[in-house]
């Protein structure tokens, strides 16, 4: 057993984060029981480019905040009511909070769950607006409703000796699969990733998995080109001037593409001569632009209702000037908001333990101790081609 010590990432403010000592978690939501959760002891945590918004200063957070969405653990204590899962399990946590009883939940829009956030649906762990709940890039964690959210890994061993690509199931391996689904990615597509961060490389891999004949990743920042190339992904460095469908043609022989993901969300920067400009609306511009009319595009990308550091008072609020005649005209479908984690996270598991994917190679994962969580956020956020996954007890062979 631990000594009821805990320690975790806390958000001290624009550009800085530290490691402090928390609380240790408890079975309890405020002054009531949580006989439906568990408390992990977490083997992995990793920085997503959703904490990094808030990092910048880019969301309305307050400090103190507690980060991490990204968990995957072993459970040290069970709740009551916890029927199907035992201590010892290693399990991931998907990043969105469900409770599995409301009717989002029952339809599985466990991204959009009415009863873990007060103030909107939908929750995660360690996130702003998000319900209130204590990240886990921490050495300890609370999870409600255990029995419907986790996902037991069926061999505890394997599960250890897979662990860079396993971790990857909370969050971006699903989101960048959900992104390709929601844009049409079949066999034989054509398929853009705007943007090659994590989320970008992981939806890239995916679209592999889900038999693209040709996936083409745009970004500015050529490590990150070169990490979508190491597996097979024709790039494009959006620094350079020129049309979009110029450089597609120059790819693909045509000048539109069967689907489009955004990977990138609100921080959007122009293209050519303008790439040191921030235009939020600029991918979303471009999906409509270059895919296929009859086409889907698939916005995992996250977009705010307010960013305090926005180029404008319009996109303060989350208001941007899109060109969407453009998309109504081609018929266009879009699919925005979180991942439902859960509708995935079980077959990409499969994919993972039957070597279907080598999804952290895609990704280019790298661990790293909980004290060098703040130079994991300050070298992903000046565009370190890598995925940084947090190991707070040295659980994994670095």
């Amino acid at each position: 057993m631990c000594d009821h010590s805990n320690r975790g990432v806390v958000y001290k403010g624009a550009g800085n984060v530290a490691v402090e000592s928390i609380a240790f978690p408890e079975l309890a939501l405020g002054n009531r029981k949580c006989d439906h959760g568990v408390i992990l002891k977490v083997i992995t945590t990793n920085i997503c480019g959703s904490d990094q918004h808030m990092v910048r200063g880019r969301t309305t957070a307050s400090e103190g905040l507690v980060l991490g969405h990204e968990i995957t653990g072993v459970i040290l204590e069970k709740g009551s009511d916890v029927e199907f899962l035992n201590v010892g399990d290693i399990v991931s946590v998907p990043f969105n909070i469900a409770c599995g009883r409301c009717r989002n939940c029952k339809e599985g829009k466990t991204g959009i769950c009415l009863n873990v956030n007060p103030a909107r649906p939908g929750a995660a762990y360690g996130y702003v607006d998000m319900g209130g709940w204590v990240g886990g890039q921490a050495e300890y964690v609370m999870v409600p409703y255990a029995d419907f959210n986790l996902l037991k890994f069926p061999d505890a061993d394997q599960a250890i000796e897979k662990i860079r690509d396993l971790t990857l199931l909370s969050d971006i391996f699903p989101t960048g699969f959900h992104g390709c689904v929601t844009a049409g990615v079949k066999p034989g597509s054509t398929v853009y990733i705007a943007g090659a961060g994590p989320v970008g490389l992981a939806a890239a891999a995916s679209a592999q998995l889900l038999g693209a004949a040709c996936v083409i990743v745009g970004d500015m920042i050529e490590d990150r080109l070169a990490q979508a190339r190491s597996f097979g992904c024709e790039t494009i460095d959006l620094r350079e001037d020129g049309s979009m469908e110029d450089k597609l043609e120059e790819i693909l022989g045509e000048r539109e593409v069967d689907a489009f993901v955004d990977c990138v969300g609100f921080e959007a920067h122009g293209c050519g001569c303008n790439h040191n400009q921030e235009a939020p609306a600029t991918v979303l511009n471009s999906a409509m632009q270059v895919t296929r009319a009859g086409g889907s595009i698939g916005i995992p990308g996250l977009y705010v209702t307010e960013d305090p550091g926005a180029m404008d008072e319009a996109a303060r609020v989350g208001a941007l000037s899109m060109r969407f005649g453009l998309g109504w005209a081609k018929s266009h479908s879009f699919h925005t908001g979180q991942c439902p984690v859960m509708k995935y996270h079980r077959n990409l598991m499969q994919a993972i333990l039957f070597d279907k994917i080598d999804i952290a190679k895609a990704v280019n994962v790298q661990v790293i101790s909980l004290d060098s969580a703040p130079e994991g956020y300050a070298d992903f956020d000046g565009g370190a081609a890598k995925k940084f996954v947090i190991d707070p007890h040295g659980s994994c062979t670095v």
